[in-house]
């Protein structure tokens, strides 16, 4: 069980590097690689946008959950 969790915490803690990575700073991100350019009103980058931004939540949240599991399990293992 413990060997389970270890290994979807991994998993997820590499998903929300790249999920990061991908949100617009500054210079852009996932709009401007998809050709949004500067200053974009069309729906397509907007949604790009919104649908990481959720992806990432549900992702973050994963994260947590195996944290909290994985802390517990190993609490009361010993």
């Amino acid at each position: 069980m413990v060997l389970g969790f270890s290994i979807a915490l991994i998993i997820f803690s590499l998903l929300m590097i790249l999920l990061v990575l991908l949100h617009k700073g500054k210079g852009g991100g996932l709009s401007d690689m998809f050709g949004g350019g500067a200053m974009s009103t069309g729906g397509g980058s907007a949604v790009a946008e919104r649908n990481l931004d959720r992806i990432t939540i549900v992702v973050g949240l994963g994260w947590f959950a195996c944290i909290m599991v994985l802390g517990l399990v190993l609490k009361y293992k010993s």
